[in-house]
């Protein structure tokens, strides 16, 4: 059978779906939900390069600004007596305030890279800075879970494309935009007739048989996320509606216990405050949003909404009122059921740099391995090889 070339495009969206479908996906028709009580993590990547700086604000520190004359925040949201939160994130103030919020400051990872996809990458795969992983630490722990849970750990992604944190050696996460649109473009008769083609070339008959399986689940998916529709209000931009899609499908009985997201460009080298004004109006809105829907289903003791970037930037502002590439950074961990809240660690040493960027302090692989033992229970030595301890925020 040859495929013309205007059906090889409409077919585009659901091939990219299928290529990165998981080997345990079939199993999403069995009726196994999560056990009641077990712990969900959702991450959310600040794609682009955050500024740090002006997130968790050193309200009390003259070098901050000194160096950021036009870009400091003045008007910051005081969280203790030397450090602010920029006042576009006040939810997360009243986050903070409910003991809801963690924030782990100067993480990052020795000898840092300050290019976008070499960071993003080591960040989403845990390796070093001199090393090459082609799986991502999630990915990993799904190719771990496999071989010993009951029904397989599923992963999903709200996105167009698999993102290099989910890929495993053996099992992949599943990446989607829209359960409804997947499942519409699945119930296309075309798509349908490849279910039960077959072809000599193995390669070839390998895609037929991953397009059908994602038929053959795409319905799944799309009525877990619609099975318990939300009272609560979401905003209507891409983030919020991401945001909403994660809610539905955890309120279901589907079994995922991870899911991911992502929002940007924090990649701010000119008008700074403006784009990062933008971006944190819409997180502080969308997670506003889904705090409430999973307070009110009794949920939110059981969610650990993680933020990361893959680098801060500069301690000292550019001549476009902007900041450059920069290294350590803080993450965010948001939960009904931390053991340790607020400020986990000192803010930046700002009179300690090196060449004009912040030293890390705490390496992100310990932050992952902490997640991946006390949240999600897994062996965290096996999924990152890291046996340098774990935190204790969850």
């Amino acid at each position: 059978m040859l495929i013309k070339r205007r059906e090889f495009l409409k077919i585009s969206s659901l091939a990219t779906a299928s290529m990165l479908m998981p080997n345990f996906l079939k199993a999403m028709t069995l009726d196994e939900a999560l056990n009641p009580g077990q712990n969900i993590l959702v991450v959310l990547q600040f794609t682009g390069g955050n500024d740090g700086l002006n997130t968790i604000i050193p309200a009390k520190n003259d070098i901050y600004f000194r160096e950021r004359k036009t870009l400091a925040i003045h008007d910051s949201i005081p969280l203790t007596d030397e450090a602010g939160i920029n006042p576009s994130l006040s939810y997360f103030k009243e986050l903070f305030d409910n003991g809801e919020l963690s924030v782990m400051n100067n993480v990052g990872y020795p000898n840092p890279d300050k290019s976008h996809f070499r960071s993003m990458d080591i960040w989403q795969s845990a390796s070093r800075s001199d090393q090459f992983l082609e799986t991502g630490w999630l990915g990993r722990f799904l190719d771990e879970e496999c071989y010993r849970c009951d029904h397989p750990t599923q992963a999903l992604e709200v996105d167009d494309m698999l993102s290099l944190a989910l890929k495993g050696e053996n099992n992949k996460a599943f990446a989607f935009k829209d359960p409804k649109r997947l499942y519409q473009t699945s119930q296309e008769k075309y798509f349908k007739s490849l279910y039960d083609h077959h072809h000599d070339d193995e390669t070839v008959s390998y895609l037929y048989q991953t397009l059908g399986s994602t038929i053959n689940n795409a319905d799944y998916i799309f009525e877990k996320s619609k099975a318990k529709k939300t009272e609560q209000v979401y905003p209507n931009s891409q983030l919020g509606k991401d945001f909403k899609t994660v809610a539905s499908l955890i309120k279901s009985d589907i079994n995922t216990q991870v899911y991911y997201l992502s929002i940007g460009s924090f990649d701010t080298h000119v008008n700074q405050n403006d784009r990062q004004k933008k971006l944190f109006d819409d997180i502080n809105e969308s997670v506003k949003s889904f705090v409430a829907d999973m307070k009110s289903n009794g949920l939110f003791k059981n969610i650990l909404l993680m933020t990361f970037s893959e680098f801060g930037r500069r301690v000292a502002q550019n001549a476009s009122n902007g900041t450059d590439h920069g290294t350590a950074n803080q993450m965010f961990f948001i939960s009904g059921n931390l053991k340790k809240k607020g400020l986990l660690n000192t803010l930046p040493d700002l009179q300690n740099l090196n060449d004009g960027d912040l030293i890390y302090k705490e390496d992100f692989r310990k932050v992952y391995a902490t997640i991946l033992k006390n949240w999600l229970k897994a062996d965290s030595s096996k999924v990152l090889g890291w046996k340098d301890g774990i935190y204790d925020f969850v």
